[in-house]
């Protein structure tokens, strides 16, 4: 395509789908203050940048559409706004993360986006190229939601309540995407193939609406996993590979454990 564009000065088709992709997407991050485990977190400092900044700056680099933070709390408002972002102001009694992106999506931006992202907002490692990889993929239509895994890199992981584990029939290879199983939070101790489930969710249009519309489900509580809302209504959920490792701030040591490998990579 750079020839092309270079030296028969035709449009780069990439750039254009790049364009249509980006115009139909939204990505928001959900964020507050009052997390049980760690207060505060998204406002944690790293490489002196908050936490959530470092989230929305990844989603705008991924250049693949609109950004915006859906929070109820004034003070990452400002943050936000001082970084020139975009944050909305959503209301305080929202259960889950899912119901604080679809405000924005219904009130905001009027349900027009054909994807949408819930992209977590304490992974502040996350990999542009992921969140690319991710809406490219959910433009082919192959699925009503879409997620990302990568490999439990030790035993202890696979312990690890507060890591989630998805379940899967095939081993995966980079860029590949298959259906989803099963998300837990134990070792799972099947005969599946597990891997490490990275945070971030992209639905489409008509999947968001459905997703909303349907009460919590017993599993769901169960695991405090919203995905399994989705699950347990049999919606297809399918799950890219990806080879880097974006790591959720869910506890004090999960928080000292990204801050030092940012920290030491710049």
């Amino acid at each position: 395509h750079e020839f092309y564009e270079k030296n028969l000065k035709l449009p780069n088709f990439f750039a254009s789908l790049r364009r249509i992709i980006m115009n139909k997407t939204a990505i928001i991050i959900p964020s507050r203050l009052s997390a049980q485990r760690l207060p505060n977190k998204p406002l944690k400092l790293i490489n002196n940048k908050e936490m959530i900044l470092h989230v929305y700056e990844a989603a705008r680099n991924s250049n693949s559409g609109e950004v915006y933070v859906a929070t109820p709390d004034q003070k990452i408002i400002e943050v936000v706004k001082n970084f020139g972002g975009k944050a909305i102001m959503t209301a305080s009694s929202h259960k889950t993360g899912t119901d604080r992106v679809f405000e924005v999506f219904n009130e905001t931006l009027d349900c027009k986006p054909e994807i949408i992202v819930n992209l977590q907002g304490d992974m502040p490692n996350i990999d542009p190229k992921d969140i690319q990889s991710l809406i490219n993929y959910m433009s082919q239509g192959k699925c009503e939601i879409g997620t990302l895994a990568s490999e439990i890199s030790s035993k202890a992981d696979l312990d690890e309540q507060n890591i989630v584990k998805v379940l899967v029939k095939e081993t995966m290879k980079p860029g590949m995407f298959v259906k989803a199983l099963d998300f837990v939070r134990n070792d799972p101790k099947l005969d599946q193939k597990v891997y490490h489930h990275v945070g971030i969710y992209a639905f489409t249009n008509k999947a968001l609406l459905r997703y909303v519309s349907l009460k919590r489900s017993e599993l769901e509580l169960e695991r405090n996993l919203e995905q399994l809302r989705a699950m347990d209504n049999n919606m297809s959920i399918h799950v890219g590979f990806i080879n880097s490792s974006p790591l959720s701030v869910d506890t004090e040591k999960d928080f000292f454990e990204v801050k030092k490998l940012m920290e030491k990579n710049g």
